[in-house]
């Protein structure tokens, strides 16, 4: 007979009553951070008038949470594979729930941009941890169908979150739409009393601060400039220091993380030419889904005259799509591979962006967005449990929230990138007004996203590996959103 420690040490059993609350404790945990991430996106109108803010502003309320999960993911990582996944998943979960009360009772933007970069701390902790809980307690066998589950029940909430914050725009107020985390993040923390933390050996403490800030004010430098530029030019002082600064930083943060004996970033990882090029891939192709998203709901919004529940449903085809088709792929790259799924699935979202890039005022539904958002779920559903499965199939088991960590920063890190960029895409100038500039330049814009896509395709096609993964390497297989849940709205 085995003792509960040499099962607990072989993994628990997708099917059964563990299996089923590790699921759902990362289910709900993983849907809290998507939500804070990109539901934020339909409320942005109403912010933007009830707070008085321009163009600048609303910006920082999306990017200031992306920058923060972003910079912080890889120390969160390096936490949770010391501390125990599960315990930083808690501790996660509690800030957010802090910082959730504070942006719905923010009284001015600013005091809101605050409380989305505390948010964004919390969140750093919730993606990776949540993901790297269920990949390294399920049994190795279960892995791929796990992580296609996970992410196909994980869509329900990016799916619904968004409609319902519409709604609740629409008959109450954007504050609101902050106060849908709580009953999420409460039923998340009751679930996992009842999962408990990994047996896997631990790595040791690598609290590196010198990396963490270097990571900080590279992304923030960068970040501010790339949000500033449009506005106040991008020739001016402001712009060009901080530019400066944020390039500097992250320029120096591999030799810094090199020569430190417990670095923050294992730069040896990087040396795995499958890790690296999935991860370019994960930077381009997330971007493109975060950026895309953004402006399909501004276009809903302020072009095509949708409410803001109307602008929050207007992409549940892709979601349901990507419900349908997600949990057989993990099956699929068992038998075929990751190459092929992978590249043809980001193609086909390529090609719902280039479709979606048409649509224009007097076009009804059918014909301007339903299309392009069944080939954009379709082509998710392809593309996520292969990009899971490979980059976390190159690494060892023990590396595997640093893993999760990294890849889910590089989709942070695209998104926040892209994001950041929208204003300089739509040429928006010193101008508050964002009709007019999405009037002019929209379909270029979402033609610069197909554009990321293709070549995210063709790094996928040329440097990611022909074969199966082994049957050791594929358990690592599970996470996503690049190691995170795709974007719908």
């Amino acid at each position: 007979m085995t003792t509960r420690d040499e099962r607990a040490a072989a993994g628990i059993a997708l099917r059964g009553r563990a299996g089923a609350l590790l699921v759902t404790a990362t289910v709900l945990a993983s849907t809290v951070g998507f939500i804070d991430a990109y539901m934020i996106n339909v409320a942005i109108p109403a912010i933007g008038r009830d707070l008085d803010t321009g163009v600048s502003g609303l910006q920082w309320v999306l990017t200031g949470y992306l920058v923060t999960v972003a910079s912080m993911l890889l120390l969160a990582g390096a936490l949770a594979d010391h501390f125990g996944w599960r315990r930083i998943l808690v501790a996660g979960l509690a800030v957010m729930l802090i910082a959730s009360l504070c942006c719905a009772a923010a009284p001015n933007i600013g005091a809101l941009i605050a409380a989305r970069v505390v948010q964004g701390a919390g969140g750093a902790m919730v993606v990776p941890s949540s993901l790297a809980l269920l990949n390294g307690t399920l049994r190795p066998e279960d892995r791929a169908r796990g992580i296609g589950v996970w992410a196909g029940v994980s869509t329900l909430g990016t799916t619904l979150g968004p409609y319902g914050g519409g709604w609740l725009i629409d008959h109450g107020s954007w504050r609101y739409v902050f106060l849908l985390n709580i009953p999420l993040i409460a039923a998340a923390l009751w679930v996992l009393r009842g999962v408990p933390e990994s047996s896997r050996a631990r790595r040791p403490l690598s609290v590196d601060i010198a990396g963490a800030l270097l990571a900080v004010l590279g992304l923030g430098g960068l970040i501010y400039a790339l949000t500033a530029g449009p506005a106040s030019g991008w020739g001016s002082a402001v712009v060009l220091v901080s530019g400066a600064v944020g390039v500097v930083c992250l320029i120096a943060l591999v030799p810094v993380e090199q020569r430190r004996p417990a670095a923050m970033l294992r730069t040896a990882l990087f040396r795995i030419r499958q890790f690296v090029a999935i991860n370019a891939a994960t930077i381009l192709f997330y971007g493109a889904l975060s950026a895309a998203s953004y402006l399909v709901v501004l276009q809903c919004q302020l072009r095509l005259g949708y409410s803001a529940t109307e602008a929050g449903a207007a992409l549940i085809p892709e979601s349901a799509v990507f419900l349908v088709v997600s949990p057989f792929v993990g099956g699929l790259v068992a038998r075929v591979g990751i190459r092929w799924p992978m590249a043809a699935g980001i193609l086909i979202v390529a090609g719902g962006f280039a479709w979606l890039s048409a649509a224009s005022p007097g076009e009804s539904y059918v014909q301007a967005i339903l299309p392009g958002a069944l080939l954009w779920g379709l082509g998710i559903g392809l593309t996520v449990a292969p990009l899971t499965a490979g980059v976390l199939a190159a690494v060892d088991d023990a590396d595997l929230g640093e893993a999760s960590a990294i890849n889910d920063a590089a989709s942070r890190v695209g998104g926040v990138v892209l994001i950041a960029l929208v204003p300089a895409l739509l040429g928006v100038g010193g101008s508050n007004d964002l009709v007019e500039p999405l009037a002019r330049r929209y379909q270029t814009a979402m033609l610069v996203m197909a554009g990321l896509s293709v070549i995210a395709a063709l790094i996928t096609f040329t440097y990611v590996a022909r074969g199966r993964p082994s049957a050791t390497r594929l358990p690592a297989t599970p996470r996503v959103h690049g190691c995170a849940v795709p974007v719908s709205n």
